[in-house]
């Protein structure tokens, strides 16, 4: 890992005019990386900037510090994105394009000269807390904030099973750094917008067990979407809630992102993988924490994503 961090840091130095990807329907974790390593560039006396496919309204404070720079891209970085087909729209414009790739998923596929992934690592944020500390830049309280901002969003607040003595370590560092926690805690995980608690009202009425009661799977169709008018933004998070319930070991969360295509989220308890029911769809993630995506009308998909989980469990 010290070889690979030293030859990424060297990278970093040498190179000029970064565009940093995140990936599609960006979460915490993604644009803390993000933001966290454009923060450190322009600290450098780079030219760097964030390329998203959207920056929800709980995540502006990521940005705050930021520096807005026009310039030609010379120098692509992706980081949090296991796929180059999880960039969205920015796909057709990046892909091939990628210089280097910063990722903690196992079962990454961007191909690119250089990387540097953990699988290991709680969240991607933790691999840019190792870089930055390798590089031993000047720690601000802006950096601090996007790097608990991904390693907070992506444990779950240090309750999900990804957690390790490691994480809480970088984390209780980033707060001596002087992060905002309490702000960022509040806003992460403690407030919710009014069509946020009706978009979950609703999908509580499609909740549907399964597998003898050990498998739930809840739907976000376009309908409710509509109906309830929500924000990209106020999706996220939802993933969480079926893996919650008592007797659960497999809790499976469809969203509809066009008519008969579902983005789906799988969350397990430990003692099934999640990244071995969604690589069987054409997905991946973790081992309790996975996506794919599925295709049919909403029953076919669930029909799909239920005899997919039946085989480990």
């Amino acid at each position: 890992m010290t070889e690979q961090l030293s030859a990424v840091a060297a990278f970093l130095r040498r190179h000029d005019n970064y565009d940093i990807l995140t990936h599609d329907y960006p979460d915490g974790d993604t644009l803390g990386s993000a933001f966290a390593l454009c923060l450190v560039l322009q600290q450098m006396g780079k030219h760097a900037r964030v390329i998203t496919t959207y920056l929800p309204d709980d995540f502006l404070f990521l940005q705050k510090d930021v520096e807005k720079q026009d310039f030609v891209a010379q120098t692509v970085v992706s980081v949090d994105v296991a796929d180059t087909k999880l960039l969205g729209s920015n796909r057709a414009v990046y892909e091939g394009k990628i210089d280097l790739c910063i990722d903690h998923h196992m079962t990454n596929k961007v191909m690119v000269p250089l990387r540097l992934v953990d699988g290991g690592a709680a969240a991607n944020c933790e691999i840019l807390y190792k870089l930055f500390q390798h590089m031993e830049i000047s720690w601000t309280r802006a950096i601090a904030n996007c790097l608990y901002t991904g390693i907070s969003t992506d444990t779950g607040c240090f309750r999900y099973t990804n957690t390790t003595a490691e994480t809480l370590r970088i984390a209780a560092d980033i707060m001596d750094i002087g992060c905002d926690v309490a702000y960022i805690n509040k806003v992460m995980f403690e407030t919710k917008s009014k069509k946020r608690i009706a978009l979950e009202r609703e999908i509580y009425d499609t909740m549907e067990y399964c597998l003898d009661g050990r498998c739930a799977i809840i739907a976000v169709t376009l309908e409710i979407q509509r109906r309830v008018g929500v924000r990209d933004g106020e999706l996220e998070g939802l993933a969480s809630i079926p893996r919650q319930i008592e007797g659960v070991d497999v809790g499976i969360t469809m969203r509809e992102k066009t008519e008969g295509e579902f983005k789906v989220s799988v969350r397990t308890n430990g003692s099934v993988s999640a990244s071995q029911i969604c690589a069987e769809l054409g997905g991946g993630g973790h081992s309790a924490a996975a996506g794919c995506t599925v295709r049919g009308t909403l029953e076919q998909a669930k029909e799909t994503l239920k005899a997919t989980a039946a085989r480990y469990l």
